[in-house]
């Protein structure tokens, strides 16, 4: 099956309303140096098709429940490099429109634009993930997406076309991106809804954050062992990353942006992952 329910993490911090996730491809180009799946995905970062994708998701969707989501992607993006070249994707969102299937987007690229076409036919909502309005810090934490500034022209070409549009900023690194954080709020003022989540650290991640980033790594790294380890993951101090939240709760809603946390034990209203957007 492609079409799954979303819970990848089985995590008790996770308060996602039920849906389904589809990932059109395996493995995520972006290479972000806090990237999770390299925990569970052999060669993460090298990109593969899935053969035989388009014929046997037709073959799921004839049968799928229309009240419920189908998320493209939480383990590859659905827009890859690859993508540009191949499009898949947009052959996904065809079938989409075709079986009357409701869906959530949410990328690191800018390469949705090109489907602009289709996604105003659907009922969809699409969102990008910024991690830093700050070029050359995202070029370091995201060597291989498409810069902040191409994902946030795109997704304001999607609001232009009427398409419910949404942001996560995501992860929030202290004594790195939450610096930036004013800066990238007010560049994603234009969005609905904006979800947050601090840097949770894995192993693997860890690893490459100390290589990448020694000095920020020297300061963090501390923090995180005095604060909780969550299924699996490496959390910074609860009462710590509670008051970045609470800040950054303020500073979204007093511009009148809802607000959403993720895998926080935080709140989040009115949803976390920012479904309500999808029209019924």
């Amino acid at each position: 099956m492609y079409i799954r329910p979303f819970d990848p993490w089985k995590s008790k911090l996770c308060t996602c309303p039920f849906k389904y996730t589809l990932n059109v491809y395996t493995g995520c180009d972006h290479a972000c140096v806090y990237c999770y799946i390299t925990s569970y995905i052999p060669k993460a970062f090298q990109v593969r098709i899935k053969e035989g994708l388009l014929p046997k998701l037709e073959r799921e969707l004839r049968s799928f429940d229309k009240r419920h989501l189908i998320a493209l992607s939480y383990s590859s993006d659905p827009y890859p490099t690859l993508e540009r070249e191949l499009g898949i994707t947009r052959q996904v969102l065809k079938l989409f429109r075709r079986y009357g299937v409701r869906c959530i987007i949410l990328t690191k690229s800018d390469i949705f634009e090109r489907d602009l076409d289709i996604l105003r036919e659907l009922k969809c909502a699409v969102g990008i993930t910024v991690t830093t309005v700050d070029e050359k810090k995202a070029r370091l934490l995201e060597p291989n997406a498409p810069s902040p500034r191409e994902r946030i022209r795109a997704l304001r070409a999607a609001k232009d076309e009427g398409i419910p549009v949404y942001a996560r900023i995501d992860p929030i690194i202290p004594f790195f991106t939450w610096e930036d954080f004013d800066k990238t709020l007010d560049a994603l003022d234009f969005v609905s809804h904006i979800i947050v989540s601090t840097l949770k650290l894995r192993p693997d991640s860890r690893r490459r954050m100390e290589a990448k980033f020694p000095d920020l790594m020297s300061r963090l790294w501390p923090l995180y062992e005095k604060g909780e380890k969550i299924g699996g993951y490496y959390y910074l101090p609860r009462e710590f990353r509670f008051r970045i939240l609470r800040e950054a709760e303020r500073k979204i809603t007093e511009r009148g942006i809802t607000f959403g946390s993720c895998r926080e034990g935080y709140r989040s209203y009115p949803t976390c992952d920012g479904s309500h957007l999808v029209p019924p």
